[in-house]
């Protein structure tokens, strides 16, 4: 990541440039952890169930 920070007469860092492709990953990390916040509290299923579930999904 080639980051490049702005600063103010003090040195003290103020802003940030990032490339196109450094934000864009941010933005899906971002979005992966508010789905996995989102599904925190859901219940566990075992991976015999997900295979089944897996299966049932693609015959449809």
């Amino acid at each position: 990541m080639n980051t490049q920070f702005i600063v103010d007469e003090s040195g003290k860092k103020t802003g940030v440039i990032l490339s196109i492709e450094d934000y864009e990953e941010l933005l899906e990390d971002i979005h992966d952890l508010t789905i996995i916040a989102e599904r925190k509290d859901e219940g566990l299923i075992s991976m015999e169930e997900m295979k089944k579930r897996l299966k049932l999904n693609e015959s449809l």
